[in-house]
């Protein structure tokens, strides 16, 4: 039992890393289209957004926008984006597999 949860822990984590990389290579270095402007001008702000205002990911957006300027704004936000991407996807995998282990 001890072997799985270390394989569990050791595999989620690599998925966590290759998705997150993934994201991070795709991502957009500025502006893109729709709710994104938005997001990114009220993450570095710190405002609220339109309701119901998102206020993790402003919170988030925040915190990752206080490593660089305004002209880097756009991309830290999108980093964070891809960031808490791979997150979901590491806790979807271990969601999983504890369903799927009981």
């Amino acid at each position: 039992m001890k072997k799985y949860t270390l394989y569990n822990n050791v595999f989620g984590w690599v998925i966590f890393i290759i998705s997150s990389l993934v994201y991070l290579m795709t991502i957009e270095p500025t502006v893109s289209f729709w709710d994104c402007g938005e997001f990114i001008t009220t993450s570095f702000k710190f405002e609220v957004g339109h309701p119901p205002g998102a206020p993790l990911f402003m919170i988030m957006g925040r915190f990752f926008t206080l490593f660089g300027g305004p002209e880097d704004a756009a991309r830290l936000v999108n980093s964070m984006s891809a960031i808490a991407s791979g997150a979901t996807i590491l806790f979807l995998f271990w969601t999983i597999t504890h369903l799927a282990k009981n």
